[in-house]
């Protein structure tokens, strides 16, 4: 299961080094003159198409990973699909462009700036004068002021995921006139522009009982392009349909229907014809674009893959064998039909129903780009071997990152640059590749750290009665009844990895958190999670080794110890669908890490233990799991680098930092971050924050989520959207003979790497 879902401005908001020493580490980032932000490494492939080559009418069914339990995105247990109801039925002031950056929605506002900063920073936001309730109310302060009430944090009584930003606000007052609203904030804020989107109306945030329950199964006021009809949870599905208030461009389609679809299941689904548009995982999105394809005239076999690749697809397979192994698949006896004994009825009975099944795929396309999101490995700083600095940096540096994306992005024909930021990604105006402050893969400097940090060739270590090597908590039977290891194997779906924000079984405390760390975790998880031991980030500061200090001689092929444990690392995965090109992943950093003379310990646990029992109670040391992208870093990531800070209880309360690594420095650049008006300095101050994130190697990120998507070759405007906001009044079937625009597709590589290898 892959969990994906909750955006960073949902439960992000829903959501997920060094001190002065005698170590060099390289220039911070950020101070440079060129801007380093780039591009986005994909341009998102939703088959654009002017509103005028879209029909009137329709149904859009679109698979989704869940009924959601509350429609609304400020509670704790809103998922991806609260966030994909609420942008299309309830007012947004800002949006998110192609590059991943907030811009102004015209259909709610016409302008919205700072207007004084002295002795208070004051923003006036000016209404559309035609922006209505569906109730036919005018939009206007009451909302803005009921939803900052709500929240502000400062009412228990209302059950928040968090309230970042809303607790800086001081007032909130009619302006000039009914169309003005005047925000006046007791502390400057940067991210002003994250606050009231969405936008619910008073009736749903005046009251915490309306809060905190009369938005959970039903919206009985919106004001987007589409309302909701109905919450079906028997039948698993949303229904929504068009606005007859709305006021912008009127919606194409009559009804989305949100269908709540397993991912093993969606390509059953798409053959059945039940849906038009799903993300899909990398073996589907082979076999859907096989089958829609260029085919051989004389023998109908399809000549070219997804994006325009030779017909081996994206996964090397040839069309034969991708129809062959369908046939065995499905009622053929796979060693009889390798030793080519099947009676040739049965034969061409099994590839009839192969050539069925493409047929009905062939009316797809696959439509992919890259998520704003990015997979990290994570380093439980906490205790054991990784609470030494120069051990996590030994196994950040002995990664090589670029490898790690090549196996999962290059197969698939999309970009494959490893990510730069903890930040920001490619594209974003906070990005910046700040990788340099640990310094790149070395396996020769990461075994000159481990050797100073007392880890040396050992041998094989036995342990004694009782006794656990480093990093290991449990004996294998004991963790084997813990962990639920017999599951069933798992079928590829995504990248496999769990976005933090995006599961929405693991929440904790209702009330969240606000701006600073001490406040708890804002989304994924509120609780006050104890690690046991609150061990201070110790070790020699800086990304390198003292100088002279030289690495054991074949410390490639020895295993190291000290004090006559073996280091060895707990690496916790999940066992469900979804997490096989995660366990590749795994496999690779497994590798890479015995190179240094590191060991590690698979473990998999089971999907709904994962998240709750394992990263956020701290019972792991290495973990692969992703967070989201933010337009809004300074409030949004914020508490994922806090310092940990004790509770009153005693235990550690470490937000959503779920790796126990921080420091008081990259607390202050985020909170500078967030108060500077001046965008230019901002972003300064993030990249030096990043910087010192990557010089503590709490986490290492690796790549950007790939996203796929099957969609119907008519649909236009929707797909793999990126970082862009869906438009959804422009999402349609596309007239006859219309085509939709779609990303050039990018050279096929010569040979490329199955991710799941």
């Amino acid at each position: 299961m892959s969990h994906v879902g909750v955006g960073p401005r949902a439960v992000m908001r829903s959501v997920a080094f060094l001190t002065a020493g005698v170590l060099a580490v390289p220039a911070l980032a950020g101070c440079t003159s060129e801007d380093p932000s780039g591009k986005p490494l994909a341009e998102q492939d939703v088959a654009a198409a002017a509103r005028g080559s879209v029909s009137d009418g329709g149904t859009l069914r679109w698979a989704v990973d869940s009924v959601p339990d509350t429609l609304n995105a400020f509670q704790s247990d809103a998922d991806a699909t609260t966030t994909r109801v609420a942008q299309a039925v309830l007012p947004s002031m800002f949006r998110m462009d192609e590059a991943g950056s907030p811009v102004r929605n015209p259909d709610y506002l016409e302008s919205a700036e700072v207007v004084d900063t002295e002795p208070k920073q004051v923003v006036v936001y000016k209404l559309n004068q035609q922006a209505v309730w569906s109730d036919g109310r005018e939009i206007g302060a009451a909302d803005f002021a009921a939803q900052w009430r709500a929240l502000s944090g400062k009412d228990s009584a209302y059950w928040t995921a968090r309230n970042a930003g809303y607790d800086r606000i001081e007032k909130i007052e009619r302006g000039a006139n009914d169309l003005e609203v005047k925000v006046t904030f007791s502390r400057p804020y940067a991210d002003w522009k994250a606050l009231f989107t969405p936008l619910y109306p008073k009736d749903v945030t005046g009251t915490p009982d309306a809060f905190n329950d009369g938005a959970r199964r039903a919206l009985k006021v919106s004001a987007g392009p589409f309302a909701v009809k109905k919450v079906d949870t028997k039948g698993d599905q949303v229904v929504l349909t068009g606005n007859p208030r709305w006021w912008g461009e009127p919606a194409k389609l009559d009804q989305i229907v949100l269908r709540a679809v397993p991912r093993d299941e969606r390509v059953s689904e798409l053959v059945a014809g039940e849906l038009d548009l799903a993300e899909i995982d990398p073996e589907t999105a082979d076999e859907v674009g096989l089958a829609a394809g260029p085919r051989d005239p004389a023998t109908g076999t399809p000549l070219m893959g997804p994006g325009g690749t030779p017909a081996a697809g994206p996964q090397g397979r040839s069309a034969a064998q991708a129809l062959r192994s369908w046939a065995i698949a499905n009622g053929s006896d796979e060693d009889a039909a390798e030793e080519e004994v099947l009676a040739r009825e049965e034969r061409r009975e099994a590839e009839a129903k192969a050539r069925r099944r493409q047929q009905a795929l062939s009316g797809f396309e696959v439509r992919k780009s890259l998520e704003p999101a990015y997979t990290q490995l994570a380093l439980n700083g906490a205790d054991g071997p990784l609470a030494d600095e120069r051990v996590r940096r030994a196994v950040a540096r002995a990664l090589d990152r670029e490898k790690l994306a090549e196996a999962v992005l290059k197969p698939l024909g999309l970009p494959a640059e490893p990510v730069g930021s903890h930040l920001a990604l490619s594209g974003q105006p906070a990005y910046a590749d700040g990788s340099g402050a640990l310094g790149e893969q070395n396996a020769k400097e990461a075994r000159a750290l481990l050797a100073d940090a007392g880890w040396v060739p050992g041998g094989p270590v036995k342990k004694k009665d009782g006794e656990e090597a480093a990093g290991a908590e449990k004996d294998e039977k004991d963790k084997e009844e813990k962990d639920g290891k017999d599951e069933k194997k798992s079928e590829g779906d995504d990248d496999g990895t769990y976005i933090v924000g995006e599961d929405n079984k693991n929440e904790g405390d209702r009330n969240g958190g606000g701006d600073d760390a001490k406040d708890g975790a804002d989304g994924e998880s509120g609780e006050k999670h104890s690690s046991g031991k609150n061990t201070a980030q110790g070790g020699a500061p800086g990304a390198y080794a003292p100088k002279g200090t030289a690495a054991p001689a074949d410390a490639a092929a020895a295993p190291l110890a000290k004090d006559g444990k073996a280091l060895t690392l707990r690496f916790v995965l999940p066992s469900g669908p979804g997490s096989e090109t995660l366990r590749t992943v795994a496999d690779r950093i497994t590798d890479m890490l015995k190179e240094i003379g590191i060991g590690t310990e698979v473990t998999k646990v089971p999907d709904e233990s994962y998240f709750k029992d394992h990263i956020a109670a701290g019972e792991y040391d290495l973990a692969l799991y992703s967070w989201p992208a933010s337009a809004f870093p300074a409030t949004d990531a914020r508490p994922i680098y806090a310092k940990p800070v004790p509770a009153a209880d005693g235990s550690l309360n470490v937000a959503q930092n779920y790796t126990r690594v921080g420091t008081d420095q990259v607390d202050q650049l985020f909170d500078r971050a967030m108060t500077t008006l001046d965008q230019k300095e901002a972003r300064g101050l993030l990249r030096k924050a990043d910087s010192r994130i990557w010089a503590a190697a709490g986490s290492v990120p690796l790549y950007q989520r790939p996203q796929l998507v099957a969609a119907r070759e008519n649909l236009a405007n929707a797909g793999a959207f990126g970082f862009e906001t869906p438009v959804y009044e422009d999402m349609g079937f596309l007239k006859k003979g219309a085509q939709g625009s779609r990303p050039s597709a990018p050279a096929p590589s010569s040979s490329p790497s199955s991710p799941s290898s």
